[in-house]
């Protein structure tokens, strides 16, 4: 048995910084080496990337096999984190939830197909030989598909790290996949249509049966039956736990596939990454951004509004990449444009982070006071 806490403990222990754990504090770091290992082994061995590459459920279905599976060990856990029940909650204050949906859904995956044409389609158009029409065209639709999903499993740690509301934050989080349900196969069909690139729609309609409808509906199932037979506690402390090492290893090796069916073309055409990264970056700033002072202007608390500028700011990648990869191939620009934004993103996120934690005195100025945080919070 643990002894009580002194008087003097629990203000030390409320004070520690909080801090990514050691695999989501060097993320960059692990896909940077899964990018060297991926583009060497497809290099040193470019008969066995092609080989991996062909495994597809069907001829030309674009669904390579070995990813598929190594998302969905992705993507699941994920979804078991979702509790619809905090939903009610979020709508006796619906204002920070509706600036987030204003902005996932209306501003983020438009801004980014605009971002798209002007740097891809325009600065860059014939640079170097690298964006010709159809290739700049492949690697807008790329990016587009990174934004048209707002962030899911990490923006847990980004609230983390601000102090956000916990239960907003997973309420948030919630109706925003029951949103993509509907939402995210015609945002991405419209506007990667409007780049001149033809997308099937029943390809894309399988990808979101195949990566959202069955992964979301397989984890709330889980977690109701789970909960009811074993509790909360168990659920959270026992269970959860043990996919957190399948997560990781299931996102390297989706990189280090990516990057060896992507070898050739990196390193033919490497500066082609350092160009991409420039309208990614500046999606992330502005949407962050945008989020942060529609709050304020709304009066939002700043524990609500750091997790939705979050949310509006980062992407569903491991979506992005089973989408893209479903839709134009393992080996397309368009994958690579969505590789791109997974690289970049973790250390703009935590710059948001400060940004948000260091103007928390700003944000909070001139607005009325916050009601008493709960005691017990649902994690």
């Amino acid at each position: 048995m643990h002894a009580a806490p002194t008087p003097m403990a629990a203000p030390i222990a409320a004070a520690a910084p909080k801090q990514l754990d050691f695999f989501e504090r060097y993320l960059t770091v692990w896909v940077f080496v899964c990018m060297v290992v991926g583009v060497a082994a497809g290099k040193l061995f470019p008969d066995a990337a092609r080989a991996l590459g062909r495994l597809e459920f069907g001829t030309d279905s674009h669904v390579n096999i070995p990813i598929a599976v190594l998302i969905w060990l992705m993507i699941y856990p994920m979804m078991l984190k979702i509790d619809f029940g905090g939903i009610k909650g979020v709508f006796a204050r619906p204002r920070g939830l509706l600036v987030t949906l204003f902005v996932n859904w209306l501003v983020k995956p438009f801004s980014m197909a605009l971002l798209g044409f002007v740097f891809v389609k325009t600065i860059y158009s014939g640079w170097l030989g690298l964006f010709d029409t159809a290739t700049a065209n492949n690697y807008t639709a790329g990016l587009i598909i990174l934004a048209a999903a707002p962030c899911t499993a990490m923006v847990f740690v980004w609230s983390y790290l601000t102090d956000g509301d916990g239960p907003y934050t997973l309420a948030q989080v919630a109706i925003n996949d029951l949103i993509m349900i509907f939402a995210f196969a015609p945002i991405v069909m419209f506007l990667v249509g409007v780049t001149g690139v033809h997308i099937p729609g029943k390809i894309l309609f399988i990808s979101v049966i195949v990566f959202i409808v069955i992964p979301l509906a397989a984890g709330w199932l889980s977690r109701t039956a789970l909960i009811k037979s074993h509790g909360l506690a168990w659920f959270e402390s026992a269970f959860l736990p043990k996919f957190r090492p399948v997560t990781v290893v299931a996102l390297l090796l989706t990189l280090v596939l990516i990057f060896a069916f992507q070898a050739e073309n990196i390193l033919t055409n490497w500066i082609v990454v350092l160009l991409l990264a420039v309208p990614i970056l500046i999606q992330v700033y502005f949407n962050s951004s945008l989020t942060y002072l529609l709050m304020r202007w709304f009066k939002v608390r700043h524990d609500v509004a750091t997790p939705g500028s979050l949310i509006g700011a980062s992407n569903f990648f491991e979506l992005a990449v089973a989408v893209a990869i479903t839709l134009f191939g393992p080996t397309s620009p368009a994958a690579l444009a969505v590789v791109v934004g997974v690289l970049v993103e973790v250390p703009v996120m935590l710059s948001v982070c400060r940004a948000c934690v260091g103007s928390k005195h700003w944000y909070e100025r001139f607005l009325p006071a916050a009601p008493a945080r709960p005691l017990v919070e649902a994690r």
